[in-house]
């Protein structure tokens, strides 16, 4: 007669079983406020880390007005002001404003932003860098090449762009500093716990006096009575 053993493999989880049901046992005994603490906690470690290892971004603006020649009207420079602001990031300009920066053309494209007004001729651009100098060496060199471009283009489209004011080196980063971003983490973590603390089952008292009673499995006697 032989006696049939489990395997190692069959063995590790019946081994576990009771270690699991103890730890399920001890989670669900943890008040809810624990679960939203552990939560906050995580998100403001994460922000911290965030915040602490994204290197800090500068950003500098210059501006530029369109001003109409004898030949134009204010109305016609505001819409080639318009119309500069949306070129302002296109190769036709980037590609003369990258020699004057010492940056690629590319860099150009994703470091500047140009915003116009609809009530003044007025173009800013922008440049984030980590570099404050470069952020501000890359605006201007974009106003610069978009002057020289309206100056050659002056006779036929009667209007030409001034410098209005010229971009400076920050001093203080644009980017969210690790505070910032730690109290962003812990805020958006602890919100999302409490929306999962109110979506979570609830146990009422009367389910736990009047738990549900499954019926046993009819004996045979019981099954013949029945015939």
């Amino acid at each position: 007669m032989t006696t049939k053993t489990d395997s190692p493999a069959a063995q590790a989880p019946q081994a576990t079983a009771p270690f699991r049901r103890r730890a399920l046992r001890r989670l669900r005994a943890l008040p809810p406020w624990s679960l939203l603490a552990a939560g906050t906690l995580t998100g403001a470690l994460a922000g911290t880390a965030y915040g602490a290892l994204t290197p800090p971004a500068y950003s500098a603006s210059a501006y530029v007005v369109a001003v109409p020649t004898a030949e134009s009207d204010p109305q016609a420079a505001l819409g080639f002001a318009q119309a500069y602001g949306r070129v302002a990031t296109q190769l036709a300009v980037l590609g003369d404003a990258q020699v004057w920066a010492g940056v690629p053309a590319r860099t150009l494209r994703e470091s500047v932003r140009s915003a116009t007004s609809p009530d003044a001729p007025m173009i800013a651009v922008t440049a984030t860098s980590i570099r404050p100098d470069l952020a501000a060496d890359m605006a201007n060199a974009v106003t610069g090449a978009m002057t020289r471009h309206a100056t050659r283009t002056k006779n036929a489209t009667h209007i030409e762009l001034r410098q209005f004011s010229r971009a400076i080196k920050p001093t203080a980063p644009s980017s969210p500093s690790p505070a910032l971003t730690t109290l962003v983490g812990a805020s958006a973590s602890g919100l999302l716990g409490g929306l999962a603390l109110l979506a979570r089952p609830r146990h009422t008292a009367a389910d736990s006096a009047n738990p549900a009673v499954v019926p046993g499995p009819a004996t045979a006697a019981d099954a013949r009575g029945q015939l």
